[in-house]
C-alpha cells in the first residue's frame, strides 16, 4: 500500500528537523519495496521539498537513499531518476540512472547529476537538453548549472531542429543559456548545415526567448550590377526596449567601404526614426556620397505638435548606384524628389493652425530631368474654423499665407481666405440634400515679374455647388446566402464663373490639372492647387450599386459617373483658354470581393469623343490558400499628355505566390510593356521551408533610370531560433506581390 506521511505544513521547526522527523517516521513504518514512499519538509522562505521513490532508507538528519521512480521536486525544479542520494545537510542531490531535470520549463536528461537543491548549483555529465520556450535542443559532455537560472552547456550542440539527425546545428566549445537575460551565449562557434561548416566565430549571442537583445547579426551577402559583391555585417544595440540602433558596416567591391546606421525612438511624447550612410570615398565615382534619411513627431503640449520629415542625398545618381541602399529602402529606389519639412501645428475641436516649411531635394536623370523644379514654402502659414449647428448648417473658414521661393522663376506670396457654408436640408438614411456656398479670395505679392501690372493680381470668385442623393435597399440571395443590394443615384451640381486667370495675368506656384477619377468628378475645382479656380457650370450624374452581406460587410460595389457642361469652361493653366469638351468621360467602376477566394477591382475610361476606352484598370486577385497567390492586372492609358508622366503605356502585370510540393514555393512577378514589347519590373524566385529552417533566392530586374538596369540577387537561409545567412529579401517581396505571406517559422 502507499503510505503518505501528514503533512507538516503546521510546524514551526525549521526544515532539517521537520525532514528528520518524516524520514524516521518512515524508517519506522512498515516496509513495502514495492510501493511509493513519499516525505515532505517545508521552509517557510523555501517552500516544500518533497521525496518519492519506491525504496527510502537513511539517517535521520543526515542523508536519503531513494530507489526506483524516484522523484524530487522543490519549487519549479523536479529531478526524476533511478537511484537519489539526498545529503541533508548539504541540501544536495546525487543522481544516476535515466536522470531528469526540469526547471524553469526546461528540460535536461542525463546519466549523473550533482545537483545543490538551495541554489541550483551543480552539474549532469552526457545530457540531452530542450528549451521549451525556443523548442531549442542539443546535447553535451556536460553540462554545468551555475544558478537556477544559468546553465553552461560544455563541447556541446545547439539546434531547433527535431529528431537525431538535425539538418543544422551550432557546434560549440562552451554554450551558456541564461534563461534571465534570455540570452544565449557560444565560444567557438562554428554553424553546420547538412554536414558542412557555413560559419563560425570565436564568440557570438543569441536570444533564446523572443525577447531583443544587443549583438552582432548575421552578415548578409548580396550582389547587384551597379555595385557588384556586398558583405553587410550589422550590430544591434538594444539600449532600451523603447529605444534602439543597427550599424551597418558594409564592404561594396566596386565602391569600397560603406558605413550606416538606423536609429529608432519611441516615447510617450515624442518618436521618430533616423536612418544614414555614407562612403567617404567610392572607387568608382571619386567622391564621397551620403544619404540622410529622418522622421521625427512630437507633442510639445495639448494640442501643439512638431512634425519633421528630412530628406538628403549627395547627388543625383545616388538611388540609382544603391539601389539596395538601407536607406532607400523606405524612400523607394524610384524616387526622385526628397522632401525637407519641417510643421508646428495646433488644434483644438474648432480650430487648427500649422507652420510650415517645405522644399526639395531634386534628384534629375539626365535623359528625363524634372523641368520646372517645384517651389519651396519658406514659410506657408494655414489656420481653418469650424462650426457646426446641430445637424444642419456647417461653417468653414481656411485662410493660408505662403510664401514661394523658386531659383529661377518668378516668386512672391500669396495670401487665401476660403470661406464655406454649407446647409443640411435633408440628412437621412435614405437620402440627402446639401447645398454650399463658397468665396475664394486670393492675393499675390510677386517679384521677378516682366509686367508690372502683375506684381500684386487680386482674385475673387463664388462657388455654389449642390450635392444629392438616395439610397434604395433590397433583399437578394447571393452566392447562395442572403444580402442586400442598394441602388444609389447621386447627383451634383457646381457652378463658378468665369474670370480669365491665364499665365500672363496670374502665375502658377502649385496649380495642375486634376486627374479625373471618380471622387474627383464629384469636386468644385477641376485643378489641384489654389492658382487657378476653374469656371464650372456643371453636372455630374452618378449611379452606385453596392453588395452587403447581412452583417454589413460589403462583397461588391459597382458605380458609374460622367460630368456634363451646361456652358463650356475656359479656364486654361497656360497663356491661351482652354476648350473643354461638353461632356467628361464616361466613369465605371467595379470592385468587391465576389468569393472568399477572390477580389476584384476594375476601372474604365471611357472617350465619347473618340468612341474608344481611354484608360482602364483590370485586376483579379485570387488566393485559394493561404501562400497560394495569384494576380492578374491589365493597364492601359493612351491620352498621352503633355507634361505629365506615365500617361502613354499598355501593360500586363503578373504576379504570385505558389507551393511547387515538397516544401518549395515559387515567388514571381513579372511587368510585361505591351506598347514598348519589353520587360519592365520583373523579380523571380524561390522559397523553401523545412521544419528548422527556411532557404530563398530572388533575382530582381529594376529600372532606376531612364535606359538604366540594375539586376540584383538575394539570398538567405533563415535557421529558425538563431539567426539568418543573406539579404532579407522580404520588403521586395512584399511590395511586388499584393497578398504575398512570409513562410510560417516553424514552431
Amino acid at each position: 500500500m502507499t503510505r503518505r506521511l501528514p503533512s507538516l505544513q503546521a510546524f514551526t521547526q525549521p526544515r532539517k528537523t521537520l525532514l528528520s522527523v518524516a524520514i524516521s517516521l518512515m524508517i519506522a513504518g512498515p516496509a513495502c519495496a514495492q510501493q511509493p514512499w513519499i516525505a515532505t519538509a517545508v521552509d517557510g522562505d523555501e517552500g516544500p521539498v518533497v521525496l518519492q521513490g519506491e525504496q527510502l532508507s537513511g539517517r535521520p538528519d543526515r542523508e536519503v537513499q531513494l530507489e526506483r521512480a524516484v522523484e524530487i521536486t522543490r519549487g519549479s525544479t523536479v529531478v526524476n531518476a533511478d537511484t537519489v542520494h539526498y545529503d541533508i545537510v548539504d541540501d544536495r542531490v546525487d543522481a544516476e540512472g535515466d536522470v531528469r531535470v526540469v526547471r524553469e520549463g526546461n528540460r535536461f536528461n542525463g546519466a549523473k547529476l550533482k545537483l545543490k537543491l538551495d541554489t541550483g548549483v551543480g552539474f549532469m555529465d552526457s545530457p540531452v537538453y530542450r528549451l521549451l520556450r525556443k523548442n531549442a535542443q542539443g546535447y553535451a559532455e556536460r553540462i554545468d548549472f551555475e544558478s537556477e537560472s544559468i546553465a553552461t552547456v560544455q563541447r556541446g550542440i545547439y539546434t531547433t531542429c527535431e529528431g537525431p539527425a538535425p539538418d543544422w546545428y551550432l557546434k560549440t566549445s562552451k554554450l551558456t543559456l541564461d534563461d534571465e537575460t534570455g540570452v544565449g551565449y557560444a565560444k567557438s562557434a562554428v554553424l553546420m548545415f547538412k554536414g558542412v561548416p557555413v560559419g563560425g566565430a570565436p564568440q557570438i549571442s543569441f536570444p533564446i526567448t523572443d525577447e531583443r537583445m544587443s549583438g552582432f547579426l548575421a552578415p548578409s551577402i548580396a550582389t547587384s550590377s551597379s555595385s557588384g559583391l556586398q558583405v553587410t555585417t550589422p550590430y544591434y544595440w538594444n539600449i532600451a526596449p523603447n529605444h534602439d540602433v543597427t550599424f551597418y558596416p558594409r564592404y561594396i567591391a566596386k565602391r569600397g567601404l560603406m558605413l550606416g546606421a538606423d536609429v529608432r525612438y519611441l516615447e510617450e511624447a515624442y518618436a521618430g526614426e533616423t536612418r544614414f550612410e555614407f562612403i567617404n570615398d567610392d572607387q568608382r565615382a571619386g567622391a564621397t556620397r551620403y544619404n540622410f534619411s529622418s522622421k521625427h513627431n512630437q507633442a510639445l503640449a495639448p494640442g501643439l505638435t512638431l512634425s519633421t520629415d528630412l530628406n538628403l542625398a549627395s547627388d543625383d545618381d545616388y538611388a540609382k548606384d544603391f539601389p539596395a541602399s538601407h536607406v532607400w529602402n523606405r524612400l523607394g529606389v524610384t524616387r526622385r524628389l526628397l522632401p525637407q519639412s519641417l510643421t508646428v501645428a495646433y488644434g483644438t475641436y474648432d480650430w487648427e493652425a500649422s507652420f510650415l516649411l517645405h522644399q526639395f531635394q531634386v534628384l534629375q536623370d539626365p535623359l528625363k530631368k524634372i523641368d520646372p523644379l517645384p517651389y519651396s514654402r519658406l514659410p506657408q502659414i494655414t489656420v481653418s474654423n469650424f462650426n457646426y449647428d446641430d445637424r444642419h448648417w456647417e461653417f468653414v473658414m481656411n485662410s493660408q499665407f505662403t510664401s514661394f521661393v523658386h531659383p529661377t522663376l518668378e516668386q512672391g506670396d500669396r495670401i487665401i481666405l476660403n470661406p464655406r457654408v454649407s446647409y443640411n436640408v435633408f440628412q437621412d438614411p435614405g437620402y440627402f440634400v446639401r447645398p454650399s456656398f463658397s468665396v475664394h479670395s486670393t492675393a499675390y505679392n510677386l517679384e521677378h515679374v516682366t509686367d508690372p501690372l502683375m506684381t500684386a493680381p487680386t482674385r475673387v470668385l463664388p462657388t455654389f455647388s449642390l450635392d444629392s442623393g438616395m439610397v434604395f435597399e433590397r433583399d437578394i440571395g447571393m452566392f447562395g446566402r442572403d444580402a442586400i443590394q442598394t441602388v444609389e443615384p447621386r447627383v451634383f451640381y457646381t457652378r463658378t464663373p468665369f474670370k480669365a486667370q491665364n499665365s500672363n495675368l496670374y502665375p502658377n506656384f502649385d496649380t495642375s490639372e486634376a486627374d479625373i477619377s471618380y471622387a474627383q468628378i464629384f469636386k468644385e475645382n477641376r485643378f489641384v492647387g489654389d492658382d487657378r479656380i476653374g469656371d464650372s457650370n456643371q453636372v455630374t450624374l452618378a449611379l452606385t450599386s453596392r453588395f452587403l452581406e447581412t452583417n454589413g460587410a460589403e462583397r461588391l460595389r459597382t458605380a458609374i459617373a460622367q460630368r456634363y457642361n451646361i456652358s463650356e469652361p475656359r479656364v486654361g493653366l497656360g497663356s491661351e483658354q482652354q476648350a473643354t469638351e461638353a461632356k467628361s468621360d464616361i466613369l465605371l467602376l467595379t470592385s468587391g470581393r465576389i468569393s472568399r477566394e477572390m477580389r476584384v477591382d476594375a476601372n474604365f475610361q471611357y472617350n465619347q469623343v473618340k468612341s474608344e476606352v481611354d484608360r482602364m484598370n483590370v485586376g483579379v486577385f485570387w488566393t485559394p490558400e493561404p501562400m497560394k497567390v495569384l494576380n492578374v492586372q491589365y493597364r492601359r492609358d493612351t491620352r498621352n499628355l503633355p507634361n505629365i508622366l506615365n500617361t502613354n503605356f499598355e501593360l500586363i502585370d503578373v504576379s504570385g505566390q505558389w507551393p511547387l510540393g515538397g516544401g518549395w514555393y515559387g515567388v514571381g512577378r513579372l511587368n510585361y510593356l505591351l506598347d514598348e514589347k519589353r520587360v519592365g519590373q520583373s523579380l523571380a524566385g524561390l522559397e523553401y521551408q523545412a521544419d528548422c529552417w527556411i532557404f530563398r533566392a530572388v533575382g530582381q530586374r529594376l529600372p532606376t533610370a531612364t535606359g538604366v538596369v540594375n539586376t540584383s540577387l538575394f539570398f538567405q537561409i533563415e535557421f529558425n531560433g538563431l539567426s539568418s545567412l543573406g539579404i532579407n529579401p522580404m520588403r521586395v517581396l512584399r511590395t511586388n506581390i499584393p497578398g504575398y505571406e512570409r513562410l510560417a517559422q516553424p514552431q
